[in-house]
């Protein structure tokens, strides 16, 4: 879940355009004549399903951009241009449909009043599938999209080239995980309790264990929010016992940066806990996966349940912060963040070493016993 600002985990910029404007913004910036459109979630961007008058009638996403990253031009050009390169490379990630003037995004106004926000438009193409937030995760699809996050990682890292690659260097990007010391500043908005204890606990074991290890870490770029609803499945078998599910669409870009390959694997094993009715147990499968393609060194193995840690307490912190900010949305950042809270207690209830022992020996059943 991106942030608007590099440093802000929340500013007040969310477009909120209606469906007649969003219809008349396609027409005019793409040159497509409507048919429907409707909203889609999103966190501090808008997003709207849309199909097009056409020969096949076409389905695309209208991703308009929160007015503080788009004036970051160089970085939404990169994430757009990292989609177009994983798309070429075979992955199922969107493709932008080019504005009139053959551009891959528009930068345009909310409004026709003088000195309306400026958001930036692009127009991607719609992925079908079912997020993996709504299906019953399985060992199969655990391992498949940890394989997925380390083949993302490895080939945007060793073949994307592009002149607004080095935006992606996002130094006090407040979602990288790097930066989880960076939540001091945010942590009053948890007040004073246990769960405050935890997140204190997990900040200063982060700031010990990982910040002197990162420099052994094997850098990459991440894709970085590789989560429940940023992935798209769908069923390859007929078994409803069973179900065997295949990867769809990769969505969501925004919080692309510069990191290691061991936080894209920390990041997916952490969403991927939450829905899980057996939370402890999905670290293996995903680990497998990821090192089916990306064996991790000793150094990124010692570091990785900090790193869940870390990226439960970065989720946690910027709920809360966000809650204050938006009094109005707390009931649905709280529903999300009380799952989150108690994955986060039990991990330390369980202890480092027990939690690391049961995903390793998972990891490691799997050499023997490889998926088909």
């Amino acid at each position: 879940m991106s942030s608007g600002n590099d440093c802000q985990p929340q500013t007040l910029t969310k477009p909120a355009l209606g469906e007649k404007e969003a219809a008349e913004l396609v027409e005019r910036v793409f040159g497509l004549k409507v048919s429907w459109v409707r909203p889609l979630p999103s966190y501090d961007d808008q997003n709207f399903h849309v199909r097009v008058s056409a020969e096949g009638a076409e389905e695309y996403v209208l991703k308009i951009t929160n007015s503080e990253d788009s004036q970051e031009p160089d970085l939404i050009e990169a994430q757009t241009q990292a989609m177009m390169f994983l798309s070429a490379e075979g992955f199922p990630s969107a493709t932008p449909y080019l504005t009139k003037d053959g551009n891959i995004m528009s930068l345009e106004s909310g409004d026709t009043r003088p000195g309306s926000k400026k958001y930036m438009v692009r127009l991607l193409t719609y992925l079908p599938g079912t997020p993996v937030a709504k299906i019953a995760t399985n060992a199969q699809i655990l391992y498949e999209i940890g394989k997925l996050a380390a083949r993302v990682d490895k080939v945007l890292s060793e073949k994307f080239q592009h002149p607004s690659v080095k935006s992606l260097h996002r130094g006090q990007f407040i979602w990288n995980l790097a930066n989880v010391p960076l939540l001091d500043q945010y942590i009053y908005a948890l007040g004073q309790n246990k769960y405050r204890a935890v997140v204190e606990q997990v900040i200063e074991q982060f700031k010990g264990k990982v910040i002197p290890k990162l420099s052994s870490f094997r850098a990459c770029i991440n894709h970085g929010d590789l989560n429940d609803h940023n992935i798209l499945v769908d069923s390859s078998s007929a078994s409803l016992e069973n179900p065997q599910y295949r990867v769809s669409g990769i969505l969501d870009f925004s919080d692309m940066s510069y990191g290691y390959y061991v936080f894209e694997v920390a990041i997916a094993i952490m969403y991927l806990m939450i829905e899980s009715p057996d939370p402890l147990s999905v670290g293996g499968h995903v680990l497998a996966g990821f090192e089916s393609v990306v064996p991790l060194t000793a150094e990124e193995r010692g570091a990785l349940f900090l790193l869940v840690s870390g990226r439960f307490a970065q989720s946690l912190v910027i709920a809360a912060h966000t809650a204050l900010l938006y009094p109005e949305n707390k009931e649905y950042l709280t529903i999300t963040a009380k799952t989150g809270w108690k994955h986060l207690m039990t991990m330390f209830e369980v202890g480092q070493e027990a939690v690391e022992k049961s995903w390793f020996e998972t990891a490691q059943a799997y050499i023997h016993h490889a998926p088909a």
